[in-house]
């Protein structure tokens, strides 16, 4: 037996997944970030260590296993967070969250042409080298090296500081190139590499379950923890995913579209990222914007009891929400452009406009967004001629069906939607030698997977509505850039 971990935003999932990686248990442990002030964005990494134990105890029961079967730990999670850690590996602070902006002047004096052609990365304040500068000016001397949360977990259990080629790809200081921490971006950043866990692959064996990880995980001291990886990669990992195909869209808190390539293309544009992804292909993905969190936020500011409410209040409203439109940048815009001082809006309010509307128009525009990044990737070459749902927004069927109207492709859905913690026992099996490599691995997890078909007739609703929408963001754009100086 084997378990998976996801450590999320929001909460902590445990899977048991047995050798032919078929899922007998399965729990989570709920945690919030919290919000000090407008644009920070932090969690204590303790919160992930008291939630560790737990998750695991009840997937077990679940699986009507006990401790000493399990023979491999994966951990996997949330990327773009950076740990400040004291040379025990102990946290020397809060994990500033992939959502943290604080360190947008950290950024200015950063030639982004450069951090684009080397990492193939937009210079972007949510990502960990920016955040790692931030930290080391505030000058607390403790601090020794830093860490995503997953390598922090990992270190936490082995004893062993590593981190893994696609979560160093997304830190701005990564070579796509030589696969490697850059030196030069590293002195851009004012890092220094020993400041950062050196590299392995995913599915490498980081060490062994210590003590201290078996007081945490309660599982046995001894057994081997895979490297790991950010949950960007490990979600699609845990669809089967391992060769080009379709456009993944993860629906998660944050919402993440992507495609693999096999090539380090990087976007002159700007609008999409080039990560390394386990298994040596590459991940040309938008990070993402704020997705299913927008959901939380509208079903709490309607009163709705739950999601599936809020669908079916979304389903009494036409394609096309009567005209209302909904910008998805609450956090910030990651499409049609990047700008971060960008917030969203409801445009077209008329008194004709409900609740149903309001739904609607939400869900419409999270999808209007994915669809500026399935457009990029097409223009890029990339193959865009299906799209797959993962993540708990895969559940909503009128979710699905407004993205295939929208594009006019079939959209698909696995059996297993919660990829992540799939994928960290995929990484798991490998490392512990029970499944030769990732693409026996994903062959073991791939199945049948449910289609939605463009219904005829909307195509031309959404396209109507998603010019408006993009019309839209250019009219306000302007109210976020800097003022020009007075002549």
């Amino acid at each position: 037996m084997i378990v998976g971990v996801d450590v999320g935003t929001q909460s902590l999932k445990a899977v048991v997944a047995d050798s032919a990686l078929k899922l007998r248990g399965r729990a989570a442990e709920a945690y919030k970030p919290s919000f000090p002030q407008p644009g920070w964005a932090e969690q204590h990494p303790g919160l992930w260590e008291r939630a560790l134990g737990p998750a695991i105890a009840a997937a077990l029961a679940q699986a009507g296993v006990g401790p000493g079967q399990i023979e491999a730990l994966g951990i996997c999670g949330q990327l773009d967070g950076c740990v400040p850690v004291n040379d025990k590996g102990q946290a020397a602070g809060n994990c500033l969250i992939w959502i943290d902006r604080r360190a947008e002047a950290q950024t200015a004096s950063i030639p982004a042409g450069t951090v684009r052609a080397t990492g193939g990365l937009v210079l972007d304040a949510s990502h960990m080298a920016a955040k790692i500068r931030w930290l080391k000016q505030q000058g607390d001397p403790s601090i020794c090296r830093f860490h995503q949360p997953v390598s922090y977990l990992v270190e936490r259990l082995t004893g062993r500081a590593v981190m893994d080629h696609a979560l160093a790809s997304t830190s701005m200081v990564y070579s796509l190139k030589d696969r490697r921490y850059d030196p030069a971006l590293l002195g851009l950043f004012g890092i220094e590499e020993h400041e950062l866990p050196p590299l392995a692959e995913a599915a490498d064996a980081a060490g062994s379950l210590t003590s201290q990880g078996a007081a945490l995980t309660g599982l046995p001291a001894g057994i081997p923890v895979a490297v790991g990886t950010g949950d960007d990669f490990s979600t699609t990992l845990g669809a089967g995913v391992v060769d080009p195909g379709p456009v993944v869209v993860v629906l998660g808190t944050g919402e993440v579209v992507g495609a693999i390539h096999p090539q380090p293309t990087i976007d002159q544009e700007s609008l999409v990222e080039t990560h390394a992804y386990p298994g040596g292909a590459y991940l040309i993905e938008n990070p993402g914007w704020l997705c299913g969190g927008a959901l939380v936020w509208l079903k709490e500011l309607l009163g709705t009891a739950s999601f599936a409410a809020l669908d079916e209040l979304a389903a009494e409203a036409p394609p096309g929400a009567d005209g209302l439109l909904f910008l998805p940048a609450l956090t910030g815009a990651m499409a049609p452009e990047w700008v971060p001082a960008a917030r969203g809006c409801f445009y077209g309010l008329t008194p004709s406009h409900g609740r149903a509307h309001w739904a609607r128009a939400v869900l419409e525009g999270c999808a209007f967004a994915m669809r500026d990044v399935t457009d990029r990737l097409a223009q890029m070459g990339l193959r865009t001629d299906s799209l797959l749902l993962l993540g708990g927004g895969a559940r909503s069927r009128i979710w699905g069906q407004i993205r295939a109207d929208l594009t006019g492709l079939p959209v698909q859905v696995p059996p297993e939607i919660d990829g992540s913690p799939v994928g960290a026992a995929m990484l798991a099996a490998v490392a512990a030698g029970r499944i030769a490599d990732l693409r026996q691995a994903a062959a073991l997890v791939s199945g049948a997977r449910q289609t939605l078909q463009p219904v005829p007739g909307h195509k031309a609703v959404y396209d109507d509505a998603y010019d408006r929408y993009r019309r839209l963001f250019a009219a306000l754009k302007p109210l976020y850039e800097p003022a020009l100086p007075a002549r």
